[in-house]
């Protein structure tokens, strides 16, 4: 598998040639605030340039660990409403992601992951960009910022 780096950030439908000579499209996932990474790669379980499919379940998570190879440990917190008693608590989760070669995580990064089919048997979330590959979006009536 290998990876190239890019000047500037490719847009849905681009098509770059790697040193191998494989041909990789960049394909449009289905959500318009994310942008693509800024490298290329042929990896088959790549949201961007392979052909995997996310589902529209995202999170925002802060990534903890990635001594895993083309994988990664990250911590997904949220507040949960306690109706008895009229108070937020934190609760939260440890997840497995696969990380693509084209995205480059390290500890502490905060990233978007979205969920996809089972990869293996704790692995069913893919990271698709870091926070700061999150752009406004405008729709017909509503403007979403993340």
């Amino acid at each position: 598998m290998t990876s190239i780096k890019l000047q500037s950030r490719p847009r849905p439908g681009d098509t770059f040639t790697l040193p191998s000579g494989k041909v990789v499209e960049v394909r449009d996932i289905g959500i318009p605030w994310i942008l693509p990474p800024a490298a290329v790669c042929d990896d088959p379980l790549c949201p961007w340039h392979g052909h995997l499919k996310v589902r529209l379940k995202l999170l925002e998570v802060t990534v903890e660990k990635t001594r895993m190879r083309k994988a990664a440990v990250v911590v997904h917190e949220w507040l949960h409403y306690i109706r008895k008693y009229n108070r937020y608590e934190r609760r939260r989760r440890k997840l497995h992601v696969r990380v693509p070669e084209c995205i480059e995580v390290k500890p502490g990064d905060k990233v978007i992951i979205a969920e996809t089919r089972p990869l293996s048997k704790t692995i069913s979330w893919v990271v698709i960009g870091k926070k700061e590959d999150v752009t406004e979006w405008k729709a017909k009536h509503e403007t979403l910022q993340v």
